[in-house]
């Protein structure tokens, strides 16, 4: 499931990265980044 998590966070970083513009999207990924890494900790799935 690790995999899978890794995944979907590179994804929700591309949309991000397209998408959204300035401190915003970088707020967004670093988001994304620290739930990833919450997820994976907790054992995921």
């Amino acid at each position: 499931m690790e995999i899978g998590t890794v995944i979907v966070a590179l994804v929700l970083i591309f949309i991000a990265w397209k998408v959204l513009t300035g401190i915003i999207k970088f707020g967004l990924i670093a988001l994304v980044i620290v739930a990833a890494l919450w997820f994976l900790t907790q054992g995921g799935i």
